[in-house]
């Protein structure tokens, strides 16, 4: 029997369509390609690491045969390659150290000491030092070297005993610089206890100024105690720290408990002519050392300071009104806008023993300065 006619156009249309299938080209993957030639790459072509630990022991051993055998132009040969194969490893470790812990001012500093070292030897020899130095070898007496041990010797020992004294007084420094350090230490904790001592006497539960006769003695009391005992640093912050706190204005009483009253401005009102200070400084500053210390905005009025050094005290905006300077120091003292007295120049006078100050014109309200 005979197939049909479509039968046989569909079985050639798949023939003609397998025929163009297979005369298609063929992809090849770029990776098998790589992988192909190295594989089948010569071994004279494969790239060679010098870093390879094989090649380095073959160059030394290659030298160690020339020296076995004794044959130089061999073992030389071994001994230079070695070392330039080894050079090649160490080289790029050395570049990154220098790199990484060496900064470019470091680097220079090293290269132009290196290259000062190479050009100095290179003066002395064309300078003839080193046969200087070759000719007063030959005639060097060694004979005679005895005795310069002997020189060299007690050199050494004073030398050491130099040595031992440095190292005494450099512990002595070292020790006095930490007593130092302690004594500061001790005198700033001593401090704050004053202050919260002084601020616990005086004031009440609710933070008002609360001091009784009794109380206000006590706190001269601790305050002539503690000022006595401490240097000018710390003399010069309780002084700020009281006159800040206003424990050195006269302040207004009332006429029946001695109570300070309020100004209504929210602070304490201030009484010159019959106030009463809550700490009287009196001749508690007097042969004191103030020198170069801040003493700004500070109350000093009606203190004593006979005999007290103030060179280089800063005394701007403070207070000196009463102020007895006798025999003082005040030399480089800045005294910018200083009160010195109360009411007009005209009317104003020093402080007197016999009369009262006048703070409406100024009388008996100035300072007082004699012998400086």
């Amino acid at each position: 029997m005979t197939s049909p006619p479509e039968s046989s156009s569909v079985s050639s249309s798949e023939a003609n369509g397998k025929e163009e299938i297979n005369s298609s080209p063929q992809l090849i993957s770029p990776v098998n390609l790589n992988s192909s030639q190295e594989a089948v790459k010569p071994l004279y072509l494969q790239e060679v690491k010098s870093s390879n630990s094989w090649l380095l022991l073959t160059a030394v051993g290659v030298m160690g045969i020339g020296l076995l055998l004794h044959l130089p132009w061999i073992g030389l040969t071994g001994a230079i390659v070695s070392l330039i194969l080894s050079l090649r490893v160490i080289f790029p470790s050395i570049q990154n150290w220098f790199l990484r812990y060496l900064t470019p001012e470091e680097r220079e500093t090293l290269i132009g000491f290196s290259v000062f070292t190479m050009s100095l030897a290179g003066v002395f020899y064309y300078l003839g030092i080193y046969q200087i130095i070759r000719n007063w070898l030959n005639q060097f007496k060694y004979d005679e070297f005895g005795s310069w041990a002997e020189w060299v010797g007690a050199l050494g020992q004073i030398m050491i005993a130099i040595l031992a004294v440095y190292v005494a007084w450099a512990q002595y420094v070292i020790s006095k610089d930490l007593t130092l350090q302690q004594n500061r230490i001790t005198q700033q904790q001593t401090i704050d206890t004053y202050f919260q001592g002084v601020s616990d006497l005086v004031l009440n539960g609710e933070g008002m100024l609360e001091d009784w006769p009794q109380e206000r003695s006590i706190a001269e009391g601790r305050t002539a105690a503690i000022l006595s005992s401490v240097d000018g640093i710390g003399k010069a912050k309780i002084l700020r720290f009281l006159s800040q706190s206003r424990l050195l204005t006269p302040l207004m009483r009332d006429s029946r408990l001695g109570r300070p009253m309020l100004d209504g401005i929210g602070g304490y009102a201030e009484d010159r002519a019959y106030g009463v200070r809550v700490i009287n400084l009196g001749v508690m500053l007097a042969g004191a050392n103030l020198s170069n210390q801040d003493l700004r905005w500070t109350d000093l009025s009606e203190a004593n300071l006979v005999r007290a050094n103030l060179s280089g005290c800063d005394l701007v905006k403070a207070n000196l009104s009463r102020t007895i300077f006798y025999d003082a120091n005040l030399q480089g003292a800045d005294l910018k806008s200083t009160r010195l007295f109360y009411g007009s120049l005209e009317t104003a006078s020093p402080r007197s023993r016999n009369h009262p100050p006048d703070y409406a014109t100024g009388a008996y309200t100035g300072v007082v300065v004699e012998k400086l």
